[in-house]
This record gives C-alpha cells, sequence and structure tokens, in this order.
C-alpha cells in the first residue's frame, strides 16, 4: 500500500498568517470611546447637517404686561429712523448647565430668563412654524432688573443657583431657581477704586467664573483690569483682587478644569494667566486677607500672529480688543480667542504659540453696513467633543463653524496644506434668520442655541429625518426624534 501514498514536500517556509489593519468600527465598539482623529474624520458630516430648526422670539410678560425686552423689541420695529440704541437690544450672553436640563440667558434690556430644555424641545416639535413664541408659562424664572445685564453663569458646584452681572453695574445677582423668587438671594458688591483725588469709582464688571470644587467662590472682571474674588462664607465684599497692571478692560475671564489657572483678556490685546496653585499667586487663595496679585504671565497676541508668515505677509497686524476667550472641552491645553474684528483663532497655552487662525473678509468688502453686530462683545461657543467653534459673523447673518482640531489637518491651522491634506474637514458658515451676538452649546448632543441682536433664541441643530431617510418639513415637525 505504501506505493500509492504521495510523498508530502516539506514546506519551505513556516506559514506567515495576512496582517489586516484593524476595523475602526469594530475597534469603537470594543473600546467603547471615540478616537480623536476617527471624530475629526466624521465632525465635517456634523457640521454639514446643522441647520436653523426654529425661532423663539422674546415675546414675554411680567404681571400681564410686557416685559422690558420685548417693549423695546416693539418700540425698535415701528421706529423707521432706527434712533434706539443699539446696546439697549438683543440677547447679551447664555449658559447651560452642566447637565443641559436648563439655559440661562440675559438681555441688554436687562431680563434674565432660565428656560426649560424639554420645553423647548417639546414647542419645535407641536408648532408648525419657523418662528414661534415660548411658553412663558413653564419658566423658571423670568424677571426685569431694570439695568443692562452682559453676563450669566451657573454655578458649576451648585446647578441651583445664577448669577449675573453688567458692564454698567458693580454688584453680582445671583439666584437660586429653587426659591422660585424675582428677588436675588445674595448680591455681591465690588470695592469702588479710589482716585487720585480720593474719590470712590464703581467700575462695571464685564465677566463671571465660578470654582467647580467649592460653591462659596466667585471670581468677576471689571472694565479697569481687575478681577475680583469673592469668599461668600465671610463676606459680600471681594477677599481679594488679582491685577493686570493695566487699567484697560478685561471683557473676559476663563480658569481651567482643574481650577489651577486662571486666564483674563480684554481692550489691549492681551491674554493674562493667573497660576492659582503655585508661583506668585500661590498665597492668593490660602489668605483671607484683601491682596493684590499681578499675573503670573502675559501673552500679546499681536506679537503671537506676527510669528504666522503667510498671515503677516498678507495684512497688517496690530493689537485688537479681545472679546472672548474658551477653553476647548476636548483639548485642554487650547484656548479659542474671538477679536473684535471677527477674527478667531487658537492659543496653545502649553507653548505661547497661535496655532489656529480664522480671518474672514472685512465687511467692507462684503458691502455689509450692519453696524449692530459691532456693538456687541460677541460670545462664541465650543462644541463639546469635536473641536469646533461656533462663533457668530460680524457682518452677516449666521456663525461660522470653526474647525480647530489639535494638527496641521485642521484647514485653521497655520501648517496646513491645501496639496497634501485630505479635504475631509473644512469650516462652514451656517446663513441664518438673525445676526447672531452669542452662542451656547448643548454639554450632551451639541445642539446649537444662538442669542440675536432681536432677543431671539434660534435653536441651531441637525435636520430631522424620516424613518424613510427623507427631509421633514416644517410641517412634519411632531414626527421628529427627540433631539436631545
Amino acid at each position: 500500500m505504501e506505493r500509492y501514498l504521495v510523498p508530502v514536500t516539506p514546506s519551505p517556509s513556516k506559514f506567515k498568517p495576512i496582517l489586516r489593519p484593524r476595523w475602526k468600527r469594530r475597534l469603537i465598539e470594543l473600546d467603547g470611546r471615540f478616537d480623536s482623529k476617527y471624530r475629526h474624520l466624521f465632525s465635517r458630516l456634523l457640521t454639514e447637517s446643522y441647520s436653523e430648526i426654529l425661532s423663539f422670539a422674546h415675546s414675554y410678560h411680567i404681571r400681564g404686561a410686557p416685559c422690558q425686552t420685548h417693549i423695546n423689541q416693539i418700540t425698535s420695529a415701528a421706529d423707521i429712523n432706527q434712533q434706539m440704541p443699539l446696546r439697549k437690544q438683543g440677547i447679551s450672553a447664555l449658559d447651560f448647565d452642566s447637565k443641559g436640563i436648563y439655559l440661562a440667558s440675559v438681555t441688554k434690556s436687562g431680563c434674565l430668563t432660565v428656560h426649560d430644555v424639554e420645553t423647548l424641545q417639546s414647542l419645535s416639535m407641536e408648532h408648525p412654524s419657523s418662528l414661534i413664541e415660548d411658553d412663558e408659562g413653564k419658566h423658571l424664572l423670568h424677571l426685569s432688573t431694570c439695568q443692562q445685564l452682559d453676563v450669566v453663569r451657573w454655578n458649576l458646584a451648585n446647578q441651583d443657583e445664577v448669577a449675573c452681572t453688567s458692564m454698567k453695574s458693580y454688584e453680582v445677582l445671583v439666584f437660586d431657581i429653587g426659591y422660585m423668587s424675582t428677588e436675588p438671594t445674595e448680591m455681591l458688591r465690588k470695592r469702588p477704586t479710589l482716585t487720585i483725588h480720593g474719590r470712590g469709582v464703581h467700575n462695571g464688571l464685564s465677566d463671571i467664573a465660578f470654582i467647580s470644587s467649592d460653591e462659596s467662590r466667585l471670581l468677576a472682571s471689571d472694565t479697569s483690569g481687575v478681577i475680583s474674588v469673592w469668599d461668600r462664607r465671610m463676606s459680600t465684599l471681594p477677599c481679594l483682587e488679582l491685577t493686570t497692571n493695566s487699567n484697560g478692560a478685561l471683557n473676559t475671564v476663563q480658569i481651567n478644569v482643574e481650577n489651577q489657572v486662571l486666564f483674563g483678556a480684554g481692550k489691549h490685546g492681551i491674554i493674562y494667566m493667573w497660576d492659582l496653585r503655585g508661583g506668585r499667586t500661590s498665597a492668593a487663595f490660602q489668605s483671607h486677607k484683601e491682596t493684590y496679585h499681578p499675573p503670573l504671565t502675559s501673552v500679546k497676541l499681536a506679537t503671537a500672529l506676527e510669528e504666522i508668515r503667510p498671515l503677516k505677509a498678507q495684512s497688517d497686524i496690530f493689537p485688537k480688543e479681545i472679546h472672548s476667550i474658551d477653553l476647548d472641552p476636548s483639548c485642554p491645553y487650547q484656548l479659542a480667542f474671538h477679536l473684535d474684528d471677527g477674527w478667531s483663532g487658537v492659543l496653545d497655552i502649553h507653548k505661547f504659540q497661535v496655532t489656529h487662525i480664522h480671518c474672514p473678509p472685512p465687511a467692507w468688502l462684503n458691502g455689509s453696513d450692519n453696524l449692530a453686530n459691532f456693538s456687541y462683545l460677541r460670545k462664541p461657543s465650543w462644541l463639546p467633543a469635536h473641536s469646533v467653534y461656533a462663533v457668530g459673523s460680524s457682518c452677516d447673518n449666521g456663525i461660522h463653524l470653526l474647525d480647530f482640531y489639535p494638527g496641521p489637518t485642521s484647514p485653521c491651522h497655520v501648517d496646513y496644506n491645501e496639496g497634501t491634506q485630505r479635504q475631509n474637514s473644512k469650516n462652514r458658515f451656517l446663513p441664518l434668520s438673525e445676526s447672531v451676538t452669542a452662542c451656547a452649546s448643548h454639554p450632551l448632543n451639541a445642539t446649537i442655541i444662538a442669542g440675536t441682536t432681536k432677543s431671539s433664541l434660534l435653536l441651531v441643530s441637525q435636520r430631522f429625518r424620516s424613518h424613510k431617510g427623507e427631509d421633514l418639513d416644517h410641517h412634519d415637525v411632531e414626527d421628529c426624534q427627540n433631539w436631545r
């Protein structure tokens, strides 16, 4: 039988398995998280899916009579000569709470409103028109403070508290939405600044920041370049002050997630940094005596922009007022800034270098004469997980959705090369029905709420689709899915 067997030739080498690349989708399912490059790959699809869904008009009443914001809006609509001051109108600030359940908004006319996000959602599904009136009976809070309001912030350590203030006031009003009261539960005051003649001058407050680890700690910047710090357990007056060694106004402040570094920026185009953990300001939060602390370091933004050679070759760079700064929630070393001329960019706080820049065409080039947009401190917002920056246009009705991904694949990166980079992502300008002054992004689903110069709230989200994959018109909004 052996002669019928076929001999087997020995294999010259061991069998080598075929190596295949790991499937990205299966990797996500196994790891339970999205890779940053994967998110950036599909961020373009996200931004392209955004559109204006609904507009909520500020047609609210207090004790049966129109509120001051409503009155000013009616007066402005009837004013043919446009004599109503621009700074008396519009939404000045918006802020979601940490879970996205409530939305707080303030107006230039002095109205503070706390919206229930679920109510806005239900209205978006029930009403067929694109311009509707919010159900003011379901507001958690709506009151008129009889003074201009410029900023509103939730207490990060106590989500029942919301604080607001004004650039024309030296007081911070703290409201507890659990009490359902029209009066503030606490009123914090800033000490007056003494002039050379010994007179006290009260400077307005421009921004507020809460310490996330301590509900009693509160910071506020003012129009004289000083940041006041309150310990509410001790007094309604500041326990210390952080100075900039300058009299220029600070428009915005931002504290990092670890509550270790405080950033401030304003009129002179300089970004200041105070180290709350160590360095020269380390004793600031260890002493209960009123003291003054200079910044640990500062960055002149115009000098940092001059280091970008292509930008310097194309335009003249000079100091510009900084309207807003924001830390990227998905990349904590990226500090976004927005300037008074509409420019936006990112400062790498590790290297103190500008890594991203977006320079839209000036208003005169587009033939725009909308001066109302230039009378506001525009307040952009980061999307929660995609390094996309939403900022209102300075000359058109709409918002810019800017790709600020931390790397040269971003079209805004200073090292971006159109010839070698794939067009996986790009910036987008989204036209809207009204001029935008402030943006707030939902912390969970990235829905954008935009405040306008007409005191309306615009809901900007992904277009609702039916189960057949067709776009729904406004008559089918009641069949749309829950956007939360």
